[in-house]
């Protein structure tokens, strides 16, 4: 099962998350989130903004086996660009309502001068059987789905949907899980069944503040699992 911490900013909190066992790690670049990570200038030109680097470190190194996750809501398929080299992105996640032609175009911008087999994530919203068959449209375009919450917060909300409404998914797009999970729903986790269910996404639940996780918590999660 893929493991994707989502709305990491800080860079120890990111070097101590990527030590115990996730998959993924997401950075959140919509500018309304509480987790946004900007961008500063520097003498090497535009670096990642972590607020705990300290000087003459200024790039974080995930563990090897640990993809970065970028997050963007209807944002300008430049800026994309920008990030996905800026932050040596691995996976794109589209939370906004972008349609096929420009994820196509992205990907053949990006792949494979600027990051060869990058991976691309659409998120949707799901509150009704019409969301879910909204997955139709982007068969064929995207490598995964992501299906969360339907909320104006895009994504972080802390609130769950019913996932019983993913029964009537019958794509061959794997997907994750997203939406409120927390500590307390590892039974709930284990006991749902997909055929293309490959992980969950884990943020606010996890947090002691915005961008901030609970390692040990985290830890224990997936422990048990």
């Amino acid at each position: 099962m893929i493991i994707k911490v989502c709305g990491m900013r800080d860079a120890e909190n990111i070097r101590a998350v990527e030590q115990i066992g996730v998959d993924w790690i997401g950075f959140i670049f919509w500018q309304d989130s509480p987790r946004y990570v900007k961008q500063i200038n520097s003498r090497a030109g535009i670096i990642p903004d972590y607020p705990s680097l300290k000087d003459g470190n200024d790039e974080i190194q995930c563990h090897r086996d640990v993809k970065r996750v970028g997050v963007f809501v209807d944002d300008m398929p430049q800026n994309i660009v920008t990030r996905v080299f800026n932050f040596k992105l691995d996976i794109i996640q589209l939370h906004g309502s972008e349609n096929t032609v420009m994820i196509d175009n992205l990907r053949r911008t990006l792949d494979p001068d600027i990051k060869a087999g990058i991976k691309i994530i659409k998120a949707l919203n799901i509150s009704t059987l019409e969301d879910v068959e909204k997955t139709r449209e982007y068969e064929g375009h995207v490598d995964y789905f992501l299906f969360d919450t339907k909320t104006l917060c895009k994504g972080g909300s802390g609130e769950k949907f019913n996932w019983s409404l993913l029964n009537a998914y019958n794509g061959n797009v794997p997907f994750l899980l997203s939406g409120g999970i927390g500590p307390d729903d590892v039974d709930v986790v284990k006991a749902f069944k997909h055929p293309m269910f490959v992980g969950i996404d884990l943020n606010s639940r996890f947090e002691t503040a915005p961008a901030v996780k609970d390692v040990d918590l985290i830890k224990k999660f997936i422990s048990q699992l």
